[in-house]
């Protein structure tokens, strides 16, 4: 889930992709910005891996796998027999070998990625930030065994659109259409993950929506906090937030008296027959 870096003009920011122009690997904390969101999600998405059966005996492939929390997750914790875990940069997976863990430095959207199929296919934060998400979603499936789940999750933003406008909202507003413009970052489909898998062909389809409470010092709390400042260009080029109202976005992550609902996570699953 890592395009050119971004050059000056709407064709050239629009041109790049995720770790490219912003999010970075090579950036110093990336790992960690990463390993935030994880702790913010991974006990909800080992919950619904294992519920639909992962366990021993399964092979599984974890697309965009980030840090490998949730791989190391499925391996240690649901006892898995193995993981390939996918990346464009693998950097971070690399750094955290686990017996039964398999990394490829991959580009997933490329015609040759077909690495087989998989008791459990498993993508999360990955498909939302392709523009080729539609096709993704059909290429996904056709790596799933029969008998075997799909499971995919992303972002979804309840709030902002009809929430008072603060300064918290005014940035995250301009994050997602920064990152839009920046990377082709895209949430507005994500509510429709279940018509999309059943049209693909899945059984059994449904979907959940985690939102973890934005707390100060709480890892989401932390995890927007970073994210606003790795992708602070892209915020402000949108012109809907200065630099100054996202520094007071991320200080009032931290008060006390702050009270806003986070973006959550969608996770909408279905087995291939």
């Amino acid at each position: 889930m890592n395009g050119n870096p971004s050059g000056g003009g709407d064709d050239a920011r629009r041109a790049g992709r995720y770790g490219e122009a912003v999010f970075e690997p090579e950036k110093t904390g990336e790992d960690e910005r990463i390993d935030l969101g994880a702790l913010a999600y991974d006990d909800v998405t080992l919950n619904r891996l294992t519920k639909l059966g992962a366990g021993p005996g399964w092979d599984c492939l974890d697309v965009g796998a980030g840090t490998g929390t949730v791989s190391r997750l499925l391996l240690g914790r649901a006892g898995v027999k193995s993981v390939l875990a996918v990346d464009r940069d693998v950097r971070f997976l690399a750094a955290h070998p686990v017996p039964g863990l398999t990394t490829l430095e991959a580009d997933i959207t490329a015609p040759d990625f077909a690495p087989g199929q998989f008791h459990l296919v498993h993508a999360r934060f990955v498909l939302m930030h392709l523009r080729s998400w539609q096709q993704m979603i059909s290429k996904l499936c056709s790596l799933v065994a029969p008998g075997g789940v799909l499971v995919l999750g992303d972002a979804v933003d309840l709030t902002t659109s009809t929430a008072p406008t603060t300064a918290y909202t005014r940035v995250m507003r301009a994050m997602w259409q920064g990152l839009e413009e920046t990377i082709g970052t895209d949430v507005s489909w994500v509510p429709g993950y279940p018509q999309l898998l059943r049209m693909a062909g899945l059984t059994s389809v449904a979907a959940e929506i985690h939102v973890p409470p934005l707390l100060p010092g709480s890892p989401i709390s932390r995890f927007w906090a970073e994210t606003w400042d790795r992708s602070r260009e892209a915020i402000v080029a949108t012109g809907l937030a200065d630099d100054a109202t996202v520094g007071t976005a991320i200080r009032e992550l931290d008060s006390p008296d702050f009270a806003a609902l986070s973006p959550g996570m969608l996770t909408a699953w279905g087995t291939k027959s």
